[in-house]
């Protein structure tokens, strides 16, 4: 039997062990034990947590998969390839997870490449040549996601408890301070395979503002005109190449400005949390997304056949009680357009402070 090694457990990386079985894969699951769904659904479940990795590749040795993989998880997709190197798998190159998991070289990549990227500095803390930028600012760690301590800045007296918060967050304590880009916000879902891309979907993406823009919904597909389609392609394209991004999936976050020009906020190797990847690019445009991403671990090109009925798919994510009794109400009108509803962790109600800290969420399809 084929064998896959998968970092993580949770909710969202359960998808990718379910999808593994039903390919036929024995799967091998390392997380830190705590009760995650996916610790049940593996084949082998090893509490082993995802930073150490260099015990996951010994363990690893024994096992001799045939692919290593992870979804929806910057920290997951670091050990992911050094996993892999030290296996000699495919996957990305570690130049490549460095340029796509760290938002300052990202940017570094980006401003080399040529591609439109707001001023931008790394810090540690509050630095006086930092007043010469022009507000607003966005402040964040520069090795998390999730939307954990960003901080849109308004006003210079508030940015050292912003940078303070970023740098707490950060493993390596550093922040990047940038200058806001204004627009509507989209991300941009691709499979490559030896160097070249295939975008499967656009999605619009709903937060809850400034100042820390926690991410409530996401909605696929998204029509824009064929012209600024194209420009995004464009823009994307020369993005993930300067990320050195040659194989799986990755998800791209970018905003269009109100003068209509694309500008690249980042770029993570690795397919959208959110139930972006998992569920709303299968659900919308009938690609089998997880399939491609194993089938990419495995060294084998994806299969880019639509194997079901493209429909209009949506997540939203609860962050209060009436959420949730919206959600129950909708449940009850609508069932068929109920996908799933996960787990609840309401002892979170009313006080989200990032996307790790969600009550839940439920996923809607219906046709289009």
């Amino acid at each position: 039997m084929k064998k896959i090694v998968i970092i993580g457990a949770n909710d969202f990386q359960n998808q990718l062990i379910l999808k593994a079985k039903e390919m036929g894969f024995e799967t091998h699951v390392f997380a830190w034990k705590d009760g995650a769904v996916g610790e049940k659904n593996a084949d082998y479940f090893y509490p082993v947590s995802i930073v150490e990795t260099d015990q996951i590749l010994e363990k690893c040795r024994e096992i001799s998969p045939d692919a290593v993989a992870s979804i929806a998880s910057d920290l997951a997709n670091i050990t992911v390839c050094k996993v892999a190197a030290g296996l000699g798998l495919p996957g990305n190159s570690p130049e490549c997870i460095r340029l796509s998991t760290n938002k300052y070289a990202m940017r570094e990549a980006f401003t080399k490449a040529g591609i439109a990227t707001p001023k931008f500095y790394r810090v540690d803390r509050m630095e006086p040549y930092l007043f010469g930028m022009r507000l607003p600012l966005v402040v964040k760690p520069t090795d998390r996601s999730g939307s954990r301590a960003i901080t849109k800045v308004m006003d210079f007296q508030d940015l050292d408890k912003a940078i303070r918060q970023a740098v707490n967050e950060s493993f390596e304590k550093q922040a990047i301070v940038e200058e806001y880009i204004e627009g509507e916000e989209y991300s941009y879902e691709t499979i490559s395979y030896g160097g070249k891309h295939k975008n499967l979907a656009i999605t619009k993406k709903y937060t809850t503002g400034e100042p820390h823009f926690i991410e409530t919904g996401h909605v696929e597909p998204w029509n824009l005109s064929d012209d600024m389609t194209y420009k995004i392609h464009y823009v994307m394209r020369r993005a993930l190449d300067a990320l050195k991004i040659t194989d799986g999936a990755s998800h791209g976050e970018f905003k269009i400005t109100p003068e209509g020009h694309v500008r690249v906020i980042e770029i993570g190797s690795r397919m959208g949390g959110d139930c972006i990847g998992s569920d709303l690019v299968p659900l919308s445009t009938g690609y089998d997304y997880m399939e491609m991403v194993i089938d990419a671990a495995c060294g084998k090109k994806p299969d880019l056949t639509v194997k079901t009925k493209p429909k209009k798919a949506e997540v939203h994510f609860l962050f209060t009680l009436e959420d949730v009794e919206k959600m129950r109400a909708l449940e009850k009108e609508h069932p068929e357009k109920v996908i799933r509803i996960s787990e609840l962790d309401l002892s979170h109600a009313g006080k989200v402070s990032d996307s790790s800290t969600r009550i839940g969420y439920y996923i809607l399809a219906e046709d289009l």
